[in-house]
């Protein structure tokens, strides 16, 4: 029987949750289930060891610390940025997920001169609850290995 293991894809359903409040943050469910490459990166580290030795069928119900999942929320990771460096025609709004060189941030407050940015991750700081079924387990292939991510059925587009 094939398992959940480094090096193998994992094609999973799941549930994930805010442990404090049970508000879900984001699902599978009603879509596709989720394919990953274990043990390359590709998910936070809690999730794949919640997923470890796992087979296909089995369901797992496990909770990350934000060590094991986002990390925690870091104070150097919000900065202030000049307005000037932001483009005339946008309209900055509180809340606004934009893309830079360094990922995505989030504006947290604007005056006329500073524009102050949230580079954390959106669910850093936060204890996540997950509930998993495992669909399928199946070996990587070479190529899926060489480059450290799963491909779709029709090989890769990169």
């Amino acid at each position: 029987m094939t398992t959940v293991e480094k090096d193998k894809v994992a094609t999973v359903h799941y549930r994930g949750t805010f442990a404090e409040s049970g508000e879900e943050f984001d699902s599978s469910h009603g879509a596709d289930p989720m394919a990953f490459l274990v043990g390359h990166g590709n998910m936070v580290p809690g999730f794949e060891q919640g997923l470890l030795g796992a087979a296909v069928g089995e369901e797992r119900e496990f909770t990350l610390s934000p060590e094991n999942a986002y990390g925690e929320k870091r104070d150097d990771a919000v900065v202030d940025i000049s307005r000037e460096e932001f483009p005339d025609d946008i309209e900055l709004e509180l809340g606004m997920v934009l893309m830079s060189e360094s990922g995505p941030f989030r504006i947290v407050a604007i005056t006329n001169e500073i524009v102050k940015c949230d580079f954390n991750h959106p669910l850093a700081g936060e204890t996540l609850h997950f509930n998993v079924e495992i669909v399928e387990v199946r070996d990587a292939s070479p190529e899926e290995l060489e480059h450290g991510h799963v491909h779709g059925p029709d090989g890769h587009d990169h």
